[in-house]
């Protein structure tokens, strides 16, 4: 029988090892990524640099594990979870830290329920870099905030049903993620233009003390680092939205541009 560990993690990318290197736990990971023999090294060394033990499959990882937290990307999260469903222990909680709509969350809920575990529904309301376990977290359904704590998060219970956390996330993301998107559509076309200053000197004006330049710096580099992240995460702010009978089509152009940015290349023109 594989060593029991106190906590095993789905997914070890930017919000795992950020988290999991401040836990006050035993950890074990598993990252489909070990499954490809070009990116497996590399998994590997982050398991060991973060202090976690890399599992060799899912079912290694959840065998026997109380507490699981799932940091997938938004386009797995379901099938994360359906894929746990099936060697999730009996009276496991599985905690969805992914940033899905809340019909996802509800799905995934479902296939862990039914295989006799425990689902809550957490929503990361900021970034985890610098935060880390700091990061504000908003849990419903099955009540993780105790376990959480243990860890060392700061979780707030938000009551209701699996999927009210995870509203609450997607639309603020509406706003967060869309507000990215017009700052690359603005200064990226106003440096080509050869007006960046003055545009931003002029948003400045109407908002005092936002630093629009700096913001779009900021907002421009975080796009090229995780756009397709954020591009997964919107389509299911769309979702979201269409289940709320809104339209979401500014969520989809948001993914659009968040999808963009993520997969070119910037000029050095535009960027500079």
């Amino acid at each position: 029988m594989a060593e029991r560990h106190d906590v095993a993690l789905i997914g070890f990318g930017e919000a795992g090892m950020a988290f999991a290197g401040g836990w006050r736990a035993a950890a074990v990971a598993y990252d489909i990524k070990t499954d490809d023999p070009a990116l497996a090294a590399a998994k590997r060394a982050d398991y060991a640099r973060c202090g976690v033990t890399g599992a060799a499959s899912l079912a290694e990882a959840l065998d026997g594990a109380p507490l699981i937290v799932s940091v997938v990307t938004a386009d797995q999260a379901l099938a994360a979870a359906e894929a746990a469903a099936r060697t999730i222990a009996p009276g496991a909680l599985y905690c969805d830290f992914n940033s899905v709509a809340p019909q996802t969350k509800q799905a995934a809920a479902r296939a862990i329920e039914a295989a006799g575990g425990l689902y809550a529904d957490v929503a990361v309301m900021a970034p985890v870099h610098p935060a880390g376990l700091a990061v504000p977290l908003l849990v419903s359904g099955a009540d993780a905030c105790s376990a959480l704590a243990a860890l060392g998060f700061r979780p707030r219970r938000i009551e209701g049903p699996v999927g009210r956390a995870s509203t609450i996330k997607m639309l603020r993301s509406v706003m967060v993620k869309g507000i990215e998107a017009l700052t690359a559509e603005c200064f990226l076309a106003a440096r080509q233009a050869g007006v960046a200053d003055e545009v931003a000197a002029s948003l400045d004006a109407s908002w005092p003390g936002a630093g629009w330049a700096t913001r779009a710096d900021y907002n421009l580099g975080r796009m090229r680092a995780h756009g397709l992240r954020r591009a997964a995460e919107m389509e299911e702010v769309a979702a979201t939205l269409e289940g709320l009978g809104q339209g979401g089509e500014m969520a989809r152009a948001t993914a659009i541009v968040q999808r963009r940015l993520g997969t070119s290349e910037i000029r050095a023109s535009e960027a500079a």
